[in-house]
């Protein structure tokens, strides 16, 4: 007997900083009918899956935060992973929010019905439909590990840092950790330590400056709790702060040579050892890839137990990994971090559109593209948040899923006020945002600076990043324009499914 699918007006999919932001905008406009399909058993996305030690964020906390939820009680100026995640879990509490959530309850697929005009999907807890469905799973939701020979066969511990394996003891073990990105700074102070010896395999080294974080006082919890209007000053100020760091990134990429000295500076400042020295320091313009902060990350790579190398990892072996050189070193555990599926997620394969295709087909033949990060033709009714090129390098990603939530609720009135059963972004509306999006690109650091980074695609086209100030992005949100999408009554065909244009050249 096949099980009745229930029904919801709106499915949304993931509980992290996106999922609670789109709940608590929809019942603030009066959308009470929906539901939250969340995998895990909390909310918190990233930052409760994310438990490494060290774990903490390199944007400061007064601005890396709801702005309908300020926080008077931070701790410190940048906040650790659990103190984020406890935010997050206090704030969908006060909103009234779990009521609508589903835990372990994982989207195993969804699909657009034409002739119903609606979502049809599947979850471990059974089938559902919708009338629209909302993505909030995150562009960091899932880990990759490379597919290396032997692998299968280690005999000891491995684990990425997102699946962080508490109850393995690291004292006294000889441990591999893979990736030199922004969980690995973090990390490996922390275990260094502890372990017997630290082999860091390092691809590419990250330019990364000092971290000038601090415990806020007592006299600024009051000040905040007392007078909320101080800490949106704050926030303000840390804003206004960090957008200027567009100018360099984009604008004029050669400022950021000044920055570039400060970085070798530090580098000069903590390691001692020449050819160390060397091996730490990057070969591409500062920004290129994502800028880091930390301020114990060289001096544990400056300790005498730890050796980074510099060459990648091509086998591993029952006790043992092997580098490209060749060189064989024993060890007891891997832990991998080597970041995450960003321009490749694997959920998009459980999203189909109206031609039958998944998210993953779709943008195989040119790179991910959308209108603003949240619409994609031939997808009706589903919206992405924080989606192609919406991610940042400067700047705070929880004002860029606020702007994704106010361009999302203004689509939804415009297909209400007009009583349509079915909307989708046109072609063109796409087009002309991905031909922006190059001019903006062209130039910049991210394309002119000389490296490799999960920032492009393989034809060097940025699929990512926003590569311009955020409150541009903002208030292209805010300017819904009904000539953007396709509305389709109850019963009306569509259009024949267009085919896109080729992918322009950066």
């Amino acid at each position: 007997m096949n099980q009745s699918a229930e029904h919801t007006h709106i499915a949304i999919v993931g509980s992290g900083f996106s999922g609670i932001a789109m709940a608590r905008y929809l019942k603030k406009s009066g959308r009470n009918d929906f539901v939250i399909f969340e995998k895990g058993n909390d909310v918190g996305g990233t930052w409760r899956d994310n438990t490494y030690p060290g774990i903490a964020c390199d944007v400061p906390s007064n601005l890396y935060s709801f702005s309908f939820a300020l926080n008077p009680d931070w701790s410190r100026s940048y906040s650790g992973g659990w103190e984020i995640n406890n935010y997050i879990r206090a704030t969908a509490k006060k909103l009234d929010i779990l009521k609508h959530i589903r835990f372990n309850t994982a989207v195993l697929s969804a699909a657009w019905d034409d002739d119903a005009q609606l979502w049809r999907g599947e979850t471990e807890a059974g089938p559902f439909t919708a009338d629209f469905v909302i993505g909030a799973m995150g562009p960091l939701s899932e880990p990759a590990i490379p597919d290396l020979p032997g692998i299968e066969k280690f005999q000891g511990e491995a684990f990425h840092s997102q699946h962080w394996d508490h109850e393995y003891d690291l004292k006294g073990k000889r441990v591999a950790v893979v990736g030199t990105g922004a969980s690995a700074i973090q990390f490996v102070p922390q275990i260094q330590p502890d372990v017997a010896e630290l082999h860091l395999y390092q691809r590419t080294p990250p330019w990364i400056l000092p971290r000038s974080e601090r415990s806020l006082t007592k006299f600024e919890h009051k000040l905040y709790r007392y007078l909320p209007f101080t800490q949106k000053i704050a926030r303000g100020f840390v804003y206004s702060m960090l957008e200027m760091r567009v100018i360099g990134f984009v604008k004029q990429p050669q400022i950021m040579r000044i920055a570039q000295l400060g970085a070798k500076l530090n580098i000069r400042r903590h390691i001692k050892d020449k050819e160390l020295r060397k091996k730490v320091t990057p070969d591409f313009a500062f920004g290129c890839k994502r800028v880091l902060m930390a301020n114990n990350y060289y001096p544990a790579l400056a300790q005498d137990n730890v050796e980074v190398i510099t060459h990648g990892v091509t086998e591993v072996r029952e006790n043992s990994i092997v580098a490209s050189d060749g060189t064989e070193r024993e060890i007891d555990a891997i832990i991998w971090g080597t970041g995450f599926y960003v321009t490749d997620n694997p959920e998009w394969n459980n999203l189909m559109g109206r031609d039958g295709r998944s998210l993953t087909e779709t943008w195989a033949p040119t790179g991910m593209r959308s209108y603003l990060g949240t619409l994609v033709p031939n997808f009706p009714n589903a919206f992405l948040i924080i989606g192609p090129n919406t991610g940042l390098g400067h700047s705070s990603m929880v004002y860029m899923i606020e702007s994704n939530v106010e361009y999302i609720l203004s689509v939804l009135d415009h297909v209400e006020k007009n009583s349509a059963a079915a909307v989708e972004v046109k072609e063109q509306t796409v087009a002309n945002f991905e031909d922006d999006i190059v001019e903006r690109s062209k130039g910049t650091v991210w394309t002119s600076g000389g490296c490799d980074s999960w920032y492009l695609d393989a034809s060097g086209r940025n699929t990512t990043l926003w590569p311009d100030f955020t409150f541009r992005f903002r208030k292209l949100c805010r300017e819904f324009e009904p000539g953007q999408v396709t509305l389709r009554a109850k019963g009306e065909s569509a259009e024949p499914v267009e085919a896109p244009a080729e992918p322009a050249a950066v």
